[in-house]
């Protein structure tokens, strides 16, 4: 049989294991998954100790293009996504303008993003008050599910759902409703330069009577829900007993809670803000069991990036947001492996799982039949992260200085080297373009 291109590792990463293993690739798919040292052919790669696993697929990113693509673009955050390892995003449906709130604006976000993507992109919708009726007809033109807050979005032209409003929402369509889940009630403004104030003005209990309220809207309507970005421990209980309970629940969580904790960031290091904020260990050594038990089932980025004047100010002005597509994979993996997870927990989590979130079958896995995104990843190589060096738009983040673990080699989309030409595709539930 003749292949493209033969990928070899000792450390391939499929959905049974680690193993030893040659990938062919042919046309842009995985034609075959075989011993190591099984196949032949003209062009072979072998990657010998290096790590090769399936691409990321990171279904939380704000792009921000069109209308705010001075804070990031299609280009460079795709470019930044494919540095990482990253080889699908899905792009959030605020911070642009228009927000993709309509079938109009979804076109508008869809023009904006061909051929300047270097991985594959696919869309959020966003329920609002008052757009009820458009989700179905979003829905039948390709986007994921949709994306609603429980609190003040931070951007005028997407406000929150009330209660009412969310459960009007969910009785729409049968899709995945994807929630920043804080109660407005219980979070107060915060000011000043203390990260300590910032962290009391968004108490945990925000996020859990939230969560709650989700929980109980979902068990009502029957509708699947998922809770964005979860930082504090005390939703954990009621997420893991709806799910037995049959309730269609999901929860991710994101780097800069499994890595970073409160008694490390610096009074008027605003780099750190974001919503909900980062918490002490104990809700971070609660997020990685949650991990473990499969409480937790996707770990994203939620890159949010902005110009710096945005950071500017205390943690009551500045933007609440930290950019890091580019970094997940080692941030992760060096704080994984520390914890005793393996390589394949970290695919699990953050290909795998991802994929299957959104419904792309051929994504997140090394699989005969699967799309050849793939990553050389080096997981003994360290590096000490230079901000200036990402390739995401504005060279802001929290992980500047940090000695991580973990080195992307090479990124592979379809069998083609990622990062070097705009090839990503624009995706529809189920891998369509």
């Amino acid at each position: 049989m003749n292949y493209d291109l033969i990928l070899r590792s000792h450390r391939t990463l499929t959905p049974d294991g680690e193993r030893p293993a040659d990938v062919g690739i042919r046309d842009g798919v995985i034609a075959a998954v075989a011993g190591f040292q099984a196949l032949s052919g003209d062009d072979i790669i072998d990657l010998g100790e290096c790590a090769l696993l399936p691409g990321l697929v990171d279904t939380h990113v704000h792009v921000n293009e069109p209308g705010r693509t001075q804070w990031e673009g299609f280009d460079s955050a795709t470019r930044a996504a494919a540095a990482g390892g990253v080889t699908t995003i899905v792009d959030m449906p605020l911070n642009s303008v228009p927000p993709t709130v309509d079938v109009q604006a979804l076109h508008v976000k869809r023009a904006a993003a061909v051929e300047q993507c270097f991985v594959d992109v696919g869309f959020w919708g966003g329920a609002v008050p008052g757009n009820a009726k458009q989700l179905p007809a979003l829905h039948s033109q390709g986007v994921f599910g949709f994306k609603a807050f429980l609190i003040d979005s931070g951007v005028p032209e997407f406000p929150p759902l009330d209660p009412a409003g969310l459960e009007e929402a969910l009785g729409t369509v049968d899709a995945v409703f994807v929630l920043h889940a804080e109660d407005p009630s219980l979070v107060t403004e915060a000011h000043g330069e203390h990260f300590a104030d910032f962290v009391a003005s968004r108490p945990p209990r925000a996020e859990r009577r939230a969560v709650a309220a989700a929980i109980e809207a979902a068990r009502r309507t029957g509708a699947r829900v998922h809770i964005l970005h979860l930082a504090a421990a005390d939703a954990l209980p009621l997420i893991a007993a709806a799910r037995r309970e049959g309730v269609r629940i999901t929860a991710e969580t994101c780097p800069h809670y499994l890595t970073l904790d409160a008694s490390q960031v610096p009074d008027g290091a605003t780099q750190y803000k974001c919503c909900p904020p980062i918490r002490d260990k104990s809700h971070q050594d609660a997020l990685w069991q949650a991990l473990a038990d499969g409480v937790i089932d996707c770990v994203v980025s939620d890159h949010s990036p902005c110009p710096p004047e945005l950071k500017a100010g205390d943690f009551g002005t500045a933007w609440g947001g930290i950019a890091s597509v580019q970094l997940g994979l080692p941030l992760v993996w060096t704080a994984a492996a520390k914890r005793g997870h393996s390589l394949a927990d970290v695919v699990r989590w953050m290909a795998g799982n991802t994929a299957d979130l959104v419904d792309l079958p051929r994504k997140g896995r090394i699989a005969e039949g699967a799309d050849a995104d793939l990553v050389a990843f080096d997981p003994d190589a360290e590096f000490t992260v230079d901000a200036t060096r990402l390739l995401h738009r504005h060279h802001v983040s929290p992980y500047d200085g940090l000695p991580l673990r973990g080195v992307v080699r090479d990124t592979w989309l379809r069998g083609r080297l990622a990062g070097v030409e705009p090839i990503g595709r624009l995706l529809r539930p189920g891998g369509g373009a």
